[in-house]
């Protein structure tokens, strides 16, 4: 039979090993758990006994996990395979410990903060490509960013079929909005097409705008809805929000709710503020028509200014610049 040295006996002694309730404390939380200890067969005092200690170790983690919806080690194994970035890489591009990520398959617990973050950019390859891009200066090597950024491209060009679309991104917003007219509507793309790129770096429409004389407009759309004029364009049937993905939905959504409670009518008076517009109307007389593009990057670099400018640090934030605007315009 194995023995082993028991400090109260001082001398090498056999020993028991029972399955009992263990309680500890991991991240000021307390967690029970099934474990053993063992207990000397000559004293009765509890022994450390390596093995065990292991074994009710992970007993420990795992059940800290189930109760506190930890990432698992293997899942952060997958995020390494998944978008072809090592651990070392990977960390410093979160802005963390280089070795925090090694630690993590090694099987430590991280904070629930980093686990959330790790979980996100799991399930979420926009999220990832989001923080690509931002933080791709803090990698050591360009290769190391070239081939991360293909792997999540290549992800995300694998769903270019199903991502939403101009024409799914319409039926959302008559479907989410109230009383949305034909004006409020083309409005409503337009700040999409802002606030999605100052958010997430990334244009969520394919399609143009041009600088008409009641702000910016998306032709398909206005040729589409002409009929409706200044009326309420009718709900969708059906709609399919499966195509589009949490940051999407949650994006459209603010735009909607904090900027679609304006008329068609306010929301052009604010157009008329912002340099998009007036950039690619310059030079042109007050009401005179005209197809010219306002390029995608002039919005892209107002609304980026207009995040930094308030602070925004989620898509819900988008109601401080709306009430701003409406005040202004109403001054």
């Amino acid at each position: 039979m194995e023995t082993k040295f028991c400090p109260e006996c001082r001398t090498d002694v056999t020993y028991s090993v029972k399955r009992q309730r263990i309680s500890n404390t991991i991240n000021a939380q307390y967690i029970s758990y099934d474990g053993e200890v063992a207990y000397c067969d000559n004293c009765g005092s509890e022994m450390w006994i390596p093995g065990i200690h292991d074994s009710n170790l992970e007993a420990l983690y795992a059940e800290y996990r189930a109760q506190n919806d930890t990432i698992m080690p293997e899942m952060v194994l997958e995020i390494l395979k998944k978008y072809n970035i090592g651990k070392r890489p990977l960390s410093i591009l979160l802005g963390w410990g280089e070795q925090t990520v090694s630690r993590y398959i090694d099987g430590h617990i991280p904070s629930k903060q980093y686990s959330d973050e790790l979980t996100r950019i799991l399930r979420e390859p926009e999220y990832y490509r989001l923080l690509l891009e931002r933080n791709k200066n803090n990698l050591a090597s360009q290769l190391t960013y070239n081939r991360s950024k293909q792997a999540v491209d290549s992800i995300l060009g694998q769903r270019e079929t199903t991502n939403a679309n101009i024409d799914t991104i319409v039926l959302y917003v008559l479907n989410k909005g109230e009383d949305i007219t034909h004006l409020t509507l083309q409005k409503a793309l337009y700040y999409i097409q802002g606030f999605y790129y100052a958010f997430y770096l990334d244009f969520l429409l394919n399609e143009d705008c041009e600088a008409w004389v009641h702000g910016p407009v998306y032709r398909s759309i206005y040729s589409r809805y002409l009929g409706y004029s200044y009326d309420t364009i009718d709900k969708p049937d059906t709609l399919d929000e499966g195509v589009f993905t949490d940051m999407e939905k949650g994006l459209i959504d603010s735009v909607v709710k904090h900027l679609c409670c304006y008329s068609g009518k306010i929301l052009e008076a604010f157009t008329h503020q912002e340099a998009p517009w007036l950039i690619a109307r310059k030079g042109l007389p007050v009401g005179t028509s005209s197809t010219r593009i306002i390029p995608k990057d002039d919005i892209g670099d107002y609304f980026t200014a207009v995040k930094e400018k308030y602070n925004m640090s989620s898509p819900a934030d988008i109601y401080l610049y709306s009430v701003e605007m409406f005040n202004r315009v109403n001054g």
